[in-house]
């Protein structure tokens, strides 16, 4: 079954990518075509394919089936419980039954007093009359009632009931009329006295209940129920890609290497292009997944298993190129991560440096492009990725450094985020870089440190100066 919040295009993703990947290989275009009748999506299949083993296969897919178990927190005669659906059902049906015994005894006592009334209005029709004359000559209003009982013996009930009646009902046709109930009562409240007493008879009310919502408010379902016997045999998934050790190297103009330790061994000098140069090397594996953010707030995912083997000796493979990037896209950073852990730090020209969850970048369907990867409000000076809190270098146009510690900086779930402000900037200023600070870098830290934030920062001394520029080429 597909679940009621999947969409066209998570579904269609979720294909796409595994064609690029190349766990699907029949599939030559696919695209998103609704209409009246709701959600449709068209395949078109390479010649000699059987679309029923290629749909199997794609069902196998999370976005397109669904199996999760389910517990759910309910109160059972006022104690909180948590129940799995066979005990939820159970119970709902032990409460349906309470409720039909219930409503069945609350008309059957109705039943029962209407019938009492009528047998004391049945017992009129042997002399109206009487009656009549019973009620005229009764001097006291309060009288009447008791003369009512002791002449017709009936009890009080059925007395004020005749009492009632209006004077131009006092005649036969109406008390036989009213009196032919009388049969059909008695047959409703045998028929009810045998529901209360047969605990079938009671859950087949519950049936026929189920029965007229059906009958009278069915509605036909939006999505088609597959049993296993209706489908052919699935074939096996492709084998997952191997894991192995790796290290990753990314370019300031985009290109891309996956090298393993062996082959780094063998040749550790990187063929760059004429005035590029290697801007991160990671020590990673083969199923990481890599998230690559571009200059205009996007974020392009994918994974190094996606990416053949490399040498030092080749150029590697052109980043936005390979993703199919927007045209003027470049990459700013590129984060490497298995379980989305830790955080990004996002460093702006205007002073204000945002803390990202790495959670917020993991999607259930696998989408390679995430727009609105981090604020635009201001230009980015610099991203870094951060596996836990730790102190980090502000540089300024002015030549100012500000150390500061990462964790004064709240982490936000917002990818977007505008950030706080870390270092105040006068209008003509702005934040150049923004890196890791290593122990030992500094001979005085305590000097570019503050206690409190925002801060300006201070500008290096003549003999700090070549210390702060030797960091900042690191």
């Amino acid at each position: 079954q597909i679940p009621s919040t999947t969409t066209a295009e998570a579904i269609i993703d979720k294909v796409v990518e595994r064609v690029k990947a190349g766990a699907v290989r029949e599939i030559s275009d696919i695209r998103d075509e609704p209409d009246k009748s709701g959600l449709k999506i068209t395949i078109d299949l390479k010649r000699g394919v059987d679309p029923d083993k290629l749909m199997q296969r794609l069902y196998n897919l999370p976005t397109l089936e669904d199996s999760f178990a389910c517990n759910v927190n309910v109160l059972v005669n006022g104690s909180p419980r948590v129940l799995g659906v066979r005990a939820l059902l159970l119970e709902w049906i032990d409460f349906r039954v309470g409720c039909i015994r219930r409503r069945v005894q609350f008309d059957l006592d109705k039943a029962r007093e209407r019938l009492h009334l009528l047998e004391g209005l049945a017992k009129i029709l042997l002399d109206i009359d009487k009656a009549i004359r019973v009620i005229r000559e009764t001097e006291e209003e309060s009288e009447v009632v008791p003369n009512l009982m002791i002449a017709f013996g009936i009890d009080q009930a059925q007395a004020e009931y005749v009492a009632e009646i209006k004077l131009r009902h006092l005649n036969r046709a109406y008390i036989l009329k009213r009196t032919a109930d009388i049969a059909q009562l008695k047959d409703e409240i045998a028929k009810m006295d045998g529901i209360l007493g047969s605990e079938r008879k009671i859950k087949q009310c519950m049936v026929e209940d189920l029965e007229g919502i059906i009958r009278d408010y069915d509605t036909p379902r939006r999505s088609e129920i597959l049993y296993a016997g209706e489908l052919p045999a699935a074939e096996e998934e492709a084998p997952a890609a191997e894991d192995y050790p790796c290290t990753l190297f990314l370019t300031k103009e985009g290109y891309f290497k996956k090298i393993t330790p062996a082959s780094l061994r063998m040749n550790a000098e990187q063929k760059l292009k004429e005035g590029d140069a290697v801007a991160l090397a990671v020590e990673a594996g083969n199923g990481c997944d890599l998230l690559f953010f571009t200059n205009q707030c996007q974020v392009y995912k994918s994974s190094a298993s996606e990416f053949e083997d490399g040498k030092a000796s080749l150029l590697g493979d052109f980043i936005p190129a390979k993703l199919g990037m927007d045209d003027g896209e470049s990459i700013v950073t590129m984060a490497v991560t298995r379980d989305y852990s830790g955080t990004m730090l996002f460093a702006f020209e205007n002073g204000k440096v945002a803390k990202v969850e790495m959670s917020v970048y993991a999607t259930k369907t696998n989408r390679k492009k995430l727009v609105r990867a981090y604020s635009d409000k201001s230009p980015l000076a610099a991203a870094l990725q951060l596996p836990t809190d730790g102190d980090c270098l502000l540089t300024a146009s002015s030549g100012r450094v500000l150390l500061f510690h990462t964790g004064a900086v709240a982490p936000k779930t917002t990818k977007n985020t505008q950030g706080v402000t870390v270092m105040t900037l006068r209008k003509t200023h702005k934040v150049k870089s923004l890196r890791a600070y290593t122990e030992g870098e500094l001979k005085t830290p305590a000097r570019y440190r503050t206690k409190n934030l925002p801060a300006a920062g201070v500008i290096p001394t003549p003999e700090e100066q070549g210390e702060v520029q030797l960091g900042l080429e690191v």
